[in-house]
């Protein structure tokens, strides 16, 4: 696999992103244990505090019931004691459905046996007053009543001492964890930040230096200095890039020699140019035509109205013909200018030919323009001609001959061209603006090579 530039970056993101996940999962992770940690504090060992606060209280309200009952013989002092009694279990009852400890269980195991035995004790005092019998009943309170109660209130003590004890050790617990958790953070987000700008220097300066080159590269080709190379053997775009420069430059030095021969008034390429298409494409065998554009009376018309703007005439046809294939890729039609009012088509057949349709459609709306009103509208104008006659001369129009061939028939490109343009000569003899291509001759005017000039010629006087 090419390690390419957005490949190197997506994994120097991706390298990042991960740190960042695992800084972020690790922060989760000990925020989840903290929040357990506290969540059993507040809802389980305070708890247990709280109820066995109560439950304390409950039994010193149980002791002081009963010994008031002891002197007092009310028997809604009794019903108190009850109550309480009732309360005090219940209030176990809650503590036994929180999450406790075994030190915590086994203690509230035995003040629930405790509580029976102070209610069997309590019980029999009442039994013990009821017969008149209260030296043994003040003995019992003295004696069992108070040990169990005493019991009872030092195992309560504990149960909170154990739960404060734990408070204490899981709130440490959470200091020293979010402690921990927070430096370990801080860690891997360092560490995901050094490594972040250490890869990114690395990529910045594996990208900078090769574009740097080409940037100057670029600065010495922008002064005319064709002879550069960039050395990047890499597989990256930065490789095809260099490749493609190096091409460019091939290419620029081609297109200098070319543009040298390019037409000054249109800036379409010139002989050279289109002398190097035809053979290319005889050469490789594609078919292809060749189409010559010519403007037919165009010399009284720059006698008239003078070379200026005879030199509009022949940018509004380049104008025309560039129009016409702007669409289409360059390197499948060509476009150039022989020179003063001939033009080169280069390209498809189909191609070739539907351009050669829309000139000469369009051609005449648009050289009407060039004329004086009364000009266009007559169709003619008066004018001398090249003996110096004044006479009425028609209006320009515009002539093209295709010629199409595929490298089998014609063995250089002056071949071709002679051809291309002898058949021209034998359209510009028929009337108006019109195109020919030499597949459109009747069979019995297929003529060779030398006899289209003699027909030109006939056509021409046979019209005079």
């Amino acid at each position: 696999m090419k390690l390419t530039i957005s490949r190197k970056l997506l994994l120097g993101y991706l390298l990042m992103a991960l740190l960042t996940v695992v800084a972020s999962a690790y922060a989760l992770a000990s925020l989840q244990r903290l929040s357990s940690v506290a969540y059993n504090i507040t809802n389980n060992h305070i708890s247990v505090m709280e109820r066995s606060k109560k439950m304390l209280d409950i039994l010193m309200a149980q002791e002081r019931a009963e010994k008031k009952y002891l002197i007092l013989k009310d028997p809604e002092i009794e019903q108190i004691f009850w109550h309480r009694s009732d309360e005090f279990l219940e209030e176990m009852e809650l503590m036994r459905r929180l999450v406790l400890d075994e030190r915590t269980k086994a203690s509230v195991t035995a003040v629930a046996a405790l509580q029976n035995s102070l209610k069997k004790s309590f019980a029999e005092e009442v039994q013990l007053i009821h017969s008149g019998r209260f030296d043994e009943a003040g003995a019992i309170s003295e004696t069992r009543g108070r040990t169990l109660i005493q019991e009872m209130s030092s195992y309560l003590l504990n149960v909170q001492k154990n739960a404060d004890e734990t408070i204490n050790n899981e709130m440490n617990l959470i200091a020293s964890q979010g402690l921990t958790a927070v430096h370990l953070t801080l860690g891997i987000g360092l560490l995901s930040l050094v490594l972040g700008i250490t890869l990114a220097l690395i990529i910045t300066r594996n990208i900078s230096r090769p574009l740097q080159q080409l940037q100057k590269a670029a600065g010495m080709i922008a002064e005319g200095n064709l002879d550069q190379k960039i050395e990047a053997r890499r597989d990256d775009e930065i490789g095809a890039l260099a490749k493609s420069f190096d091409h460019m430059t091939q290419r620029l030095k081609v297109l200098e020699e070319l543009n040298l021969d390019a037409s000054p008034l249109t800036g379409l390429p010139g002989n050279l140019a289109i002398e190097s298409r035809i053979a290319g494409l005889l050469s490789k065998g594609e078919i292809f035509s060749l189409c010559q554009v010519d403007l037919d009376n165009f010399k009284p018309f720059a006698d008239k109205y003078g070379y200026a703007w005879g030199s509009e005439v022949i940018k509004e046809v380049a104008v025309l013909l560039a129009g016409y294939i702007s669409g289409v890729k360059p390197q499948e039609t060509f476009l150039g200018h022989i020179g003063g009012d001939d033009f080169v088509v280069i390209g498809r057949p189909d191609q070739v030919e539907s351009i050669c349709q829309r000139l000469v459609a369009d051609f005449e709306p648009r050289i009407h323009s060039f004329y004086e009103e009364h000009d266009a509208q007559n169709g003619y104008f008066i004018g001398r001609n090249r003996q110096g006659i004044v006479q009425k001369l028609p209006l320009i129009t515009v002539t093209a001959a295709i010629v199409t061939d595929d490298g089998s028939r014609f063995r250089s490109p002056l071949e071709m061209a002679r051809k291309v343009a002898q058949l021209k000569e034998y359209a510009k003899s028929l009337p108006g603006s019109n195109y020919v291509h030499e597949r459109d001759l009747p069979d019995e005017e297929v003529l060779q090579l030398e006899d289209l000039q003699a027909l030109a010629e006939a056509d021409n006087a046979q019209r005079k």
